[in-house]
């Protein structure tokens, strides 16, 4: 029997280019031009997948979809496709419970995999009335830049967590923007209403860092005059971050563990057990497994934090996002200094995209700060654009290929590396087209499409 699939777009074109795809891959459609149609058609062909465009007269695509949570009897598995989405749409989507959310432009093996995928990890149908995920609005986290696909699978990733308790682990390197992302998840979760708390573990002595997360009690040490509540405690019903956690020392990371287990702490100094309603949020930009086989990380408190892993890409293997990163610092810093309306030249912005970014957004942020107080015109020109290669490191090393990191990697994960870079920079040559690029990699286009599904690659093929 064929799988139905309902198609919503306010574009005809849309519609029937995908029609014509979908059909040809043997499913069984339907087309809707807008929110009000395609609620009927959920209910009369009763569609496994919907394919929703989130821009769209009223009601718009997200609004159908939490229309579409009120619908009787079976729902779709619902796939959000827009070319203007942002941060807070990725996660807003996710959070409504929308099953994936691609980018047009599309291609057709993209969009054949993503409607299969929904088919095949389709929820088992609902009762009637049921709600998959709270319907409250997102609330938008600010400095979230960045539309490549390496950041939109991290946002559908904020949007789908953030309404669980779920443990969550960030892992990156430093200046990816770590901390924004445990933001976002604590913000639209619910507990929003109660504070989030951030703690550098790598900051703060051992020392002192036990007493800050547990507390203490009165007496428990020269000067502690009087019992003082923990991070863990002032967190109570909210959300900790414990940031660089990998720095955790090894008896911490004990009381860690234990608290995380029990739900339950002991003041330093103290015998009796307070109960706790905390989510922990953690961040490191180091390699815990590493750590783990070195003796330096517990296994089992890496099982505990590893709930619901979010991976941010480092900037270099994200540069597409660059061009937005650079508008929304230019905005940023221009308000602050007096200097709105400057801009990047071209040439500047080649300077940028060149470069390897070691520092990430971060480096790049003080950049453009660095840039606009130099330029003395409105234009920011590749003298103010002050970027050095990593130290010890050979010329021209600081894009592509010579700049893949060796250091405490298996040799499997360097040659990864370097193959998906080779496959990004080709696809970039050939402008996105699939056939091109596999005839200049030298394999077909199948195991090209193979390996862009493997490393969650997805360059749309730009107009010649």
């Amino acid at each position: 029997m064929k799988k139905r699939v309902l198609l919503v777009d306010d574009e005809a074109n849309v519609r029937k280019a995908l029609t014509t795809t979908l059909r040809r891959a043997g499913y069984e459609t339907r087309e809707a031009s807008g929110g009000a149609e395609a609620l009927e058609l959920v209910r009369s062909f009763r569609p496994e997948v919907m394919l929703l465009d989130l821009r769209m007269p009223e009601p718009d695509g997200m609004e159908t979809l939490r229309r579409l949570q009120q619908v009787d009897g079976p729902r779709p598995s619902v796939v959000m496709m827009t070319a203007y989405g942002s941060a807070a749409d990725v996660m807003e989507a996710m959070k409504l419970g929308a099953f994936d959310y691609v980018q047009k432009p599309f291609d057709v093996a993209r969009i054949k995999q993503v409607v299969a995928r929904a088919v095949h990890q389709r929820e088992p149908d609902e009762p009637a009335g049921a709600v998959r995920r709270p319907t409250e609005e997102l609330t938008d986290q600010p400095g979230l830049v960045g539309l490549s696909p390496a950041m939109q699978e991290v946002y559908k990733l904020v949007g789908r967590v953030s309404t669980t308790k779920a443990t969550v682990l960030i892992q990156g390197e430093s200046g990816t923007g770590k901390e924004l992302i445990a933001r976002a998840i604590h913000a639209n979760s619910p507990r929003a209403a109660k504070p989030m708390i951030p703690v550098n573990c790598g900051a703060i002595p051992e020392t002192l860092l036990e007493s800050e997360l547990f507390g203490y009690e009165r007496g428990a040490f020269t000067g502690a005059a009087g019992r003082k509540p923990g991070l863990f405690e002032l967190a109570d019903g909210g959300t900790l971050f414990l940031d660089e956690v990998g720095e955790l020392s090894m008896p911490l990371q004990v009381k860690l563990l234990r608290v995380l287990q029990d739900r339950t702490l002991v003041r330093l100094g103290g015998v009796e057990p307070v109960p706790v309603d905390v989510r922990i949020i953690a961040a490191t930009n180091r390699d815990l497994r590493e750590l783990i086989r070195r003796g330096q990380f517990r296994e089992d408190l890496f099982y505990r934090l590893h709930v619901v892993p979010i991976h941010m890409p480092p900037l270099r293997e994200r540069k597409e996002d660059i061009p937005l990163l650079v508008q929304h610092f230019l905005a940023k810093y221009g308000r602050e200094l007096g200097k709105e309306g400057c801009y990047l030249s071209p040439a500047a912005l080649d300077v940028l995209m060149a470069y390897d970014w070691p520092g990430n957004v971060r480096q790049l942020e003080n950049t453009i700060e660095r840039a606009l107080v130099l330029a003395g015109g409105s234009a920011i020109l590749p003298e103010h654009v002050e970027v050095h290669p990593r130290e010890n490191e050979p010329a021209g090393a600081a894009d592509g290929l010579a700049a893949i990191r060796i250091e405490n990697r298996t040799m499997r994960d360097i040659i990864r590396e370097v193959e998906r870079e080779a496959i990004v920079r080709a696809l970039r040559k050939e402008r996105g087209n699939r056939l091109r690029t596999a005839k200049r990699l030298g394999i077909s286009r199948r195991a090209l499409l193979y390996k862009l599904e493997a490393y969650g690659l997805d360059v749309p093929e730009q107009e010649p």
